[in-house]
């Protein structure tokens, strides 16, 4: 090494360590502008422990919904079909997608519900009504945390589509808030309730894998024409989000595998790494289009993410989960959804699902021979009924029956504050480590070290499954 070269090394090295020794990280500056999110933002205790925390029954439920577009519209119809639950209020800006699901509800023989619509502020006015209890966000992802905030501090129960958040401080926002207020704030990771996914949650519970080792998940889904649809969603901000570069949609491969592993319950995040990548794709549709409509003037030479997000995470007890997005590429929609242990592997796609416990995939006959012995108590309960209502096959209904059911028996929710929080913030720690040639970031604890003592997820219904539903109009 010539005396130049070895002087400007030492000189690096020397600037690492000591921003290091300051708690800021030596990788803050880069060409995108991303700083390095700090890992813990709390400095003292926290004021409560919402995991496993019951709050006050609740007999019947009133619900508020704010958002009723391409998510939101099927809510509200979900929720139509659960005893002991009233629908008190809609809420969009859009007047029509108001007026829509005021007579879905007609057509249902339920009540009027109360309608805000019309101002940018108008959802304020639902979470601050007296005659609300649940106030059900499926807005577009900046006004998910806003929203849930101001309902917390209103005193409502919050339930928010996914991500629950977009950057480490909105993350740190809601856990705080739902521990302030002691309010839940539970993200709608409806994959948690998927038929399979419970099943094999169920079976990681009773050790039919042994110690788990490694998880996957993923969104892999061609959404480019979605995306690109000027009629899919409202100002295009779907088409937006994919300005930034990381991996923009981790929750629903996330989710199920950070049930079974009990993360936030016994094992916790330490650290991940993420590469993307080129796009291969977006721009150049983008430029396309351009070229025959000016509306997509707006959107041509920007840069888009890449196809392909791989992050792996590493746990404190050493396991590790691979989560891929991918919403370009020409290929099968998969979640992967794999668990993978000491005795055995569950994985779900490509169908049909499999189960191992040696080197090859048992049969058919005995995968019928696990559900019947392992299926848990919700699907036998609802699933049936899940089915006819639809939404993803069903698991969007049986999310909603379990939250109902939990609020109305005082039961603690399967997903806390502490889940949405952690599963939304791998979004901006994977655009930081794209963005520092695939450097490895720490991942923050929201439980604040109580990991170590909280308790699994419940699915055996004990104490509640008291709530019934209502027929299929």
């Amino acid at each position: 090494m010539e005396k130049n070269d070895r002087r400007s090394f030492l000189k690096r090295t020397t600037l690492g360590l000591g921003l290091a020794m300051t708690g800021v990280s030596a990788w803050s500056n880069n060409n995108l502008g991303i700083e390095y999110p700090n890992r813990s933002r709390r400095k003292t205790s926290g004021r409560f422990n919402m995991c496993n925390y019951a709050a006050p029954k609740l007999p019947v439920v009133r619900v508020g919904f704010i958002g009723l577009g391409m998510r939101g519209s099927g809510a509200p119809v979900r929720m139509s079909h659960i005893e002991g639950v009233e629908i008190k209020a809609f809420c969009d800006i859009r007047e029509d997608k108001v007026k829509d699901a005021q007579k879905r509800l007609k057509d249902a023989g339920l009540p009027a519900a109360k309608e805000y619509y019309g101002k940018e502020d108008s959802w304020k006015a639902l979470c601050d009504s007296d005659e609300i209890d649940l106030v059900y966000i499926c807005t577009p992802w900046d006004f998910h945390t806003p929203m849930a905030v101001y309902a917390m501090e209103q005193g409502k129960h919050v339930a928010v589509e996914v991500p629950a958040a977009k950057t480490v401080d909105e993350a740190w926002e809601l856990v705080e808030t739902s521990e302030r207020t002691q309010k839940h704030c539970m993200m709608l990771e409806n994959c948690c309730y998927d038929f399979f996914e419970l099943l094999t949650l169920n079976m990681a519970r009773q050790g039919l894998f042994g110690e788990l080792v490694h998880g996957e998940g993923a969104y892999i889904h061609n959404l480019v024409d979605l995306n690109f649809d000027k009629n899919a969603y409202y100002d295009m901000w779907r088409l937006k989000e994919n300005y930034r570069d990381g991996n923009l949609y981790p929750t629903h491969g996330l989710g199920p595998v950070c049930q079974a592993m009990n993360i936030n319950r016994g094992d916790q995040m330490d650290y991940l790494v993420a590469m993307s990548s080129a796009d291969f794709q977006m721009a150049e549709r983008a430029r396309e289009l351009a070229a025959d409509d000016s509306f997509f003037k707006e959107f041509s030479g920007k840069d888009y993410r890449g196809n392909m997000n791989t992050s792996v995470i590493k746990t404190h007890k050493g396991r590790t989960i691979m989560v891929q997005h991918d919403v370009t590429s020409t290929r099968p929609y998969s979640r992967i959804h794999l668990l993978s242990g000491t005795k055995g592997i569950a994985r779900k796609y490509p169908s049909p699902a499999k189960i191992s416990f040696g080197h090859s995939w048992v049969d058919e006959a005995e995968i019928k021979a696990l559900e019947e012995k392992y299926t848990p108590e919700i699907v036998l309960k609802v699933g049936e009924m899940a089915k006819k209502v639809g939404g993803h096959g069903g698991m969007d209904f049986m999310m909603d029956w379990r939250l109902i059911d939990c609020l109305r028996n005082g039961l603690p929710l399967d997903q806390d504050v502490y889940d949405a929080a952690l599963w939304s913030v791998i979004t901006p720690l994977t655009e930081w480590s794209v963005a520092n040639r695939s450097n490895s970031i720490d991942v923050p604890d929201f439980t604040n070290g109580n990991w170590k003592e909280n308790k699994p997820v419940s699915i055996t219904l004990e104490g509640g499954g008291t709530t019934n539903v209502r027929g299929v109009f």
